[in-house]
């Protein structure tokens, strides 16, 4: 049977497209090495350096984000390389297996998947390597299973204060343009984004940012790398071109996300993400519910990941919720399936569709019978007036 209204797509990423990115990939398709594909080329790949909040390359691959995974790893290391790997949740954990797969040795850190990465434990860790066996420390900026975030700049300082020379490697594909990311400034080495989340377009586009230390490791790794190399496509973005096909109309939603996101400020979408996530969990906590996260500095900005009650499954509450009120929520993933279901408030999006998205949980609970407490809704509601946006301040 039809369900009138739009579908609410609540999960954490994808997020919802808007209509002017919408408009700006409704274009032809044009000649990428014709004279004038340079234009917008350039635009997007200088565009990127202010959204990371670097000064060094950024590269751009028509990829998921698992590609510029595979990238980061492919271009910087050599088979047998140890590799540092902090498992604080379920995208931790698959970047983990997919550096096995390229013949690499993860050492891996194992947390309860309620916090992000310690950074003092990372100092001890590193401090103990004192043959300087691990080339590489990876750790996932905002883990999107879990609704945790790690603390960059505490990492960056942690790795300094022991004096070990690996690489830092952060996965911030659903923390970019949502959650605070100052690649130059926390000293990160490579960065790896994708497309679909905080940057507001389909899936499709991935992307590495890249220190001069990283591009210095590329010149001495020996992994096999075709497709990822950073050289190919460093050389053709020179120009403001590609070495093969990219993905042109995705480039012009990236050129328009860009705009939109200077046209906010940089600084007030990530202040618009903690607000929001700040309301949504104050709507958890009216309800009786407990979010994933237990550390209040490490809440996410972009997703809330909420445990249900012992003996209700979560997700058979998100399919009450989709039944009911034609709406998407994000479910577990590995060891927290079925135990939390995932609220996503990232991209374009503001206090009406908050509010839509928390009736509808508040209404779901009830239907699906979850013990809870009624009035999340205008908890948040209350935190929302109290507690204005920027835009409104500046007014």
């Amino acid at each position: 049977m039809r369900q009138a209204g739009r579908h609410f797509l609540q999960i954490p990423g994808p997020s919802a497209v808007p209509d002017r990115i919408l408009r700006a990939i409704d274009m032809p398709v044009i000649d990428h090495r014709g004279p004038g594909f340079a234009e917008l080329g350039n635009r997007v790949l200088t565009g990127m350096k202010s959204i990371f909040q670097c000064q060094g390359p950024v590269v751009i691959y028509p990829a998921s984000g698992t590609g510029a995974w595979e990238a980061a790893l492919a271009n910087t290391l050599s088979p047998g390389d140890h590799v540092l790997m902090i498992e604080t949740g379920h995208f931790a954990s698959m970047w983990k297996r997919l550096a096995e797969k390229y013949a690499l040795v993860p050492q891996v850190v194992e947390t309860d998947w309620r916090r992000g990465a310690d950074p003092e434990l990372l100092e001890q860790t590193l401090r103990a390597d004192s043959g300087s066996n691990i080339k590489a420390v990876c750790v996932v900026h905002n883990e999107t299973s879990t609704g945790c975030t790690s603390r960059i700049a505490d990492l960056r300082r942690a790795i300094d204060a022991s004096g070990h020379p690996a690489l830092l490697m952060v996965d911030t594909i659903s923390g970019l343009a949502s959650a605070d990311f100052r690649f130059d400034d926390w000293g990160v080495d490579v960065a790896i984004s994708g497309s679909q989340k905080g940057l507001m377009l389909p899936p499709g586009l991935s992307f590495n940012a890249v220190s001069e230390k990283a591009l210095q490791a590329a010149r001495s790794s020996t992994l096999h790398k075709s497709y990822w190399d950073w050289q190919e496509m460093l050389g053709a973005n020179e120009r403001g071109y590609f070495p093969y096909t990219p993905a042109t109309n995705l480039l012009y939603g990236l050129a328009e996300a860009i705009d939109m996101l200077h046209e906010e400020g940089l600084d007030n979408v990530f202040s618009r993400h903690q607000r929001h996530a700040a309301a949504t969990r104050l709507a958890v906590e009216t309800w009786g519910l407990e979010v994933q996260c237990k550390v209040a500095s490490e809440h996410s900005p972009v997703l809330t990941a909420v445990r249900t009650p012992e003996g209700h499954d979560a997700d058979k509450l998100r399919s009450t919720i989709l039944e009911h009120f034609n709406m998407s929520l994000g479910n577990g993933l590995a060891k927290v399936q079925g135990v939390v279901f995932r609220i996503g408030h990232l991209g374009d999006f503001n206090d009406l569709m908050l509010m839509a998205t928390l009736s509808g949980i508040e209404m779901g609970l009830h239907k699906a019978g979850v013990p809870h407490s009624t009035g999340g809704v205008q908890a948040a509601m209350d935190y929302l007036k109290d507690n204005t946006a920027a835009a409104s301040k500046a007014a």
